[in-house]
């Protein structure tokens, strides 16, 4: 009883409780997604810019601004949308307090997940005795999150929505911020033709002119798809590019490339959309058959989005000083 009332108890504040079973965890969510998915709606691509709904973003915590990753997106964004908030903002039942305020009451939290490892006293010591590495264990951790539309009597100035628009991107023109990033990833890109891909044995994107798209924000959209895969070549992340069409490989690695595109047209301020839909009867084999699959892609297409918004900062930051040296 007394452990039932603590692990209550940590959940009410808000904290990560005891490492769950792995694979409850994985099937839960991964259970989630599937039914999404077999429902015909993607998880990455929501109707974003409902009158009164939250604009496209990251979901970020809104005492520190740090934006979440990974699953956590996908998890965070379908709670906004299900729930109508008009924020992407979040906080911890112990950081609304830290914020002056409190969660209202009968508020329920939004579960995420939180992936970590750690290193029995018995590995400790075989590795003792044997002088080899000891290995870690991996494991997942709940924990609970609360929309700042659930809070009350918050103290002003917390992290903002961003990016923080009073209209929409206009559809039919240049958007200078994803010029920028598509310069900046260093990644060589042709323009021509009436496909896109990318060649990652000649390591370079191409993709059909701007005035080829009927809605020429789709220029973008799919510029920034193709990007997320050149940011796997071994040069840079290292991810397997290698799969041939129509194997589980292939569908994996489209499968990040939808996803980092998604998160990177959100950062942006970029309604995302789906680029493949046709690919969905692969990614649910995939999901079906491996409950971590959507995991770790929803990771990589994370970190795949990171490097290219790191080096779009970097650009910006040498622009800048370039600019205070003249």
């Amino acid at each position: 009883m007394r452990q039932t009332r603590t692990a209550r108890a940590r959940r009410k504040a808000g904290g990560a409780t005891a490492p769950a079973t792995r694979a409850d965890l994985y099937d839960e969510v991964t259970g989630r997604i599937i039914a999404e998915l077999e429902a015909g709606r993607f998880p990455w691509v929501r109707p974003w810019g409902a009158p009164d709904g939250a604009a496209a973003g990251l979901p970020r915590n809104a005492l520190t601004g740090r934006s979440y990753s990974g699953i956590n997106i996908l998890i965070l964004w379908g709670a906004v949308i299900e729930r109508g908030w008009p924020s992407q903002s979040w906080l911890t039942f112990r950081q609304a307090v830290q914020a002056g305020g409190a969660v209202r009451k009968g508020e329920r939290g939004t579960t995420v997940v939180y992936a970590d490892r750690f290193t029995p006293e018995a590995e400790k010591e075989r590795a003792r005795q044997t002088g080899e590495d000891a290995r870690a264990v991996p494991f997942l951790k709940r924990f609970t999150l609360f929309n700042i539309a659930q809070c009350e009597g918050l103290r002003p100035g917390l992290a903002a929505d961003a990016p923080d628009r009073s209209a929409p991107l206009p559809e039919r023109e240049i958007v200078p911020v994803a010029e920028e990033v598509i310069a900046a990833s260093g990644v060589e890109f042709r323009i021509g033709g009436n496909e896109a891909y990318y060649v990652p044995s000649e390591d370079y994107v191409q993709v059909p002119p701007q005035p080829a798209f009927f809605d020429q924000i789709n220029y973008y959209r799919t510029a920034l798809h193709e990007l997320c895969h050149a940011s796997g070549h071994a040069s840079r992340l290292n991810r397997k590019l290698t799969g041939a069409f129509g194997s589980k490989d292939y569908a994996r690695e489209e499968l990040v490339a939808e996803m980092g595109s998604a998160f990177l047209c959100a950062a942006l301020g970029i309604v995302p959309t789906v680029r493949h839909a046709d690919y969905l009867g692969s990614w649910l084999a995939v999901l079906r058959e491996d409950n971590r699959a959507i995991f770790r892609a929803a990771s990589q297409a994370s970190k795949a989005a990171d490097w290219l918004l790191a080096r779009h900062a970097e650009a910006s930051e040498a622009k800048t000083l370039r600019r205070a040296a003249a």
